[in-house]
């Protein structure tokens, strides 16, 4: 199977599927997807979205910046929730060096955690919902509020650590063209230098301070977010499916 799905304006979309996860389960194809902004969709790029025959796309980012580039095309059938999951708004201006990016891009992605409950919730269990899938998950780069939102997901299925940290910075993939996009459309702007980029070390160091916080990242989605068993059942019921062993002859 594919994971990264090419399109001509939109250069982090790819399939979540295909992880190894709990009880000898893995992850279900073509059931999960996760963006850049799906604003700039058109042409051919649209018809390509269509084909996936999504269901639902979450829009984590801002109105403002829905407004400002656009959201999804409206279709019939297909269900839009603009759920915003960051608070502060990012000071690059107190970016250290010395720390380096990981640590920045952690410590930033700890912040949604203690200030985007609400919405983390409801989008968990929009994801859990039968009928929902495919789902889009997927804000301005696809990297950082979509990198966090699908490590809670992944690890609610029992996806391990280290495949949620690969997952993560598979973004490295698409960070040079989404850079030279960006710059298209902002000649004379500056980039501070964490600016589209998804080293894994931030989602390492991101994974174990919430799990230093909360014992582990389950009890963070359970204890603060309030995700019920009921959802987590459902949620791996729509994800899942078993690889069956191959039967000798």
């Amino acid at each position: 199977m594919i994971r990264h799905i090419e399109f001509a304006s939109i250069y982090n979309f790819r399939d979540v599927g295909g992880y190894a996860a709990k009880d000898g389960q893995t992850v279900r194809w073509q059931r999960l997807y996760r963006a850049d902004s799906l604003g700039w969709l058109a042409g051919d790029d649209l018809i390509t979205f269509q084909a996936l025959k999504v269901r639902t796309v979450i829009d984590l980012r801002h109105p403002f910046e829905v407004e400002r580039t656009g959201r999804v095309p409206e279709s019939d059938g297909l269900d839009y929730r603009n759920l915003p999951i960051e608070g502060r708004r990012w000071d690059v201006n107190t970016y250290d060096d010395r720390l380096g990016v990981g640590r920045y891009l952690a410590d930033r992605y700890l912040e949604v955690t203690e200030d985007g409950i609400d919405n983390l919730r409801s989008a968990i269990e929009t994801i859990s919902e039968s009928g929902s899938a495919p789902v889009v998950v997927h804000c301005a780069a696809g990297k950082d509020r979509t990198g966090l939102l699908t490590a809670l997901i992944l690890r609610l299925i029992g996806v391990a650590d280290e495949d949620i940290i690969d997952d993560y910075a598979l973004t490295g993939l698409a960070t040079e063209r989404f850079i030279a996009s960006w710059q298209r459309r902002h000649p004379n702007a500056t980039r501070w230098p964490g600016f589209g980029v998804a080293p894994a070390e931030a989602m390492r160091l991101f994974l174990a301070d919430l799990t230093a916080r909360h014992g582990s990242v389950e009890n963070y989605c359970t204890d603060v977010l309030q995700v019920d068993a009921g959802t987590i059942e459902e949620l791996q019921n729509s994800l899942l499916s078993r690889i069956e062993p191959i039967s000798g002859g």
